[in-house]
């Protein structure tokens, strides 16, 4: 099994900058994709950002130049900076994995969330 969880939110002005991580632990061979979402207030989720385990990153268009996705799969961790926030950027933010056991299954993993709020 697979657990992961996500830390780093809180509340920030506008302009202001936030990092969020998320640790992975459990019987893990190797990562695949990792990810963040969000789910702001009355919205859908939607994708933040992805990065590969080949290091392929996409950004969704609303946080491109603002935020940056970064992973270390020796520690089993990985980031999301967030800079030049604005109060739309306000969410739960979810990291997701997908990684593969070391009993060779793959799991679709997800945070509890944590909330990031942009104050104006």
């Amino acid at each position: 099994q697979v657990q992961v969880v996500e830390s780093g939110g809180g509340l920030v002005q506008v302009g202001g900058s936030l990092r969020l991580s998320c640790a992975a632990s459990g019987s893990i061979l190797s990562i695949k994709d990792m990810a963040w979402y969000r789910q702001g207030p009355g919205k859908q989720c939607e994708l933040v950002a992805s990065i590969t385990s080949g290091d392929s990153t996409n950004y969704a268009d609303y946080v491109k130049g603002r935020f940056t996705i970064s992973r270390d799969n020796a520690k089993n961790t990985m980031n999301l900076q967030m800079n030049s926030l604005k109060p739309e950027d306000t969410a739960v933010y979810y990291c997701n994995w997908v990684v593969i056991s070391t009993t060779l299954n793959q799991y679709d993993a997800w945070g509890q969330g944590t909330q990031v709020t942009v104050s104006s």
